[in-house]
């Protein structure tokens, strides 16, 4: 039996309050859990960017690809990429990279059906072991 291992990480953080393309999705990766104080420059940010473009046109994209356009080093695409691919939103296929979706909106449909799963296991999980110690 394989085992799928998905992290999802939520921040709830104030919207931003101007009406701002950039802001908008920085917002949105924050939400997500994309950054971490390490991450200084915003490489995940930009990694993220950089796929949503490409999934505008449809293309996916290695990690020389995104190592190049993003002046980073390979190995911190790499680093980025498996955080992005361990939160379920994105894929590797063949050394090529992708968002899970083509666009944001099915990204949190797609992230909401994962947390709803999750949070039915953990119920069910719970009422399995209420009824074992006979907790109300």
């Amino acid at each position: 039996m394989i085992k799928q291992f998905i992290r999802i990480t939520l921040i709830k953080e104030v919207k931003p309050g101007i009406d701002n393309i950039n802001s908008d999705l920085q917002w949105f990766c924050n939400t997500l859990g994309m950054f971490n104080l390490r991450d200084k420059e915003k490489s995940c940010y930009r990694l993220f960017v950089e796929l949503l473009k490409a999934a505008r046109l449809e293309k996916e994209m290695s990690s020389d690809d995104l190592a190049d356009r993003l002046n980073l080093t390979r190995a911190t695409v790499i680093h980025h990429l498996n955080s992005l691919i361990a939160s379920g939103l994105v894929i590797a296929k063949e050394d090529r990279y992708y968002l899970r979706v083509n666009n944001l909106k099915e990204l949190v449909d797609f992230v909401e059906k994962d947390v709803i799963s999750v949070f039915k296991d953990l119920k069910d999980v719970a009422e399995n072991i209420d009824d074992k110690l006979e907790l109300d």
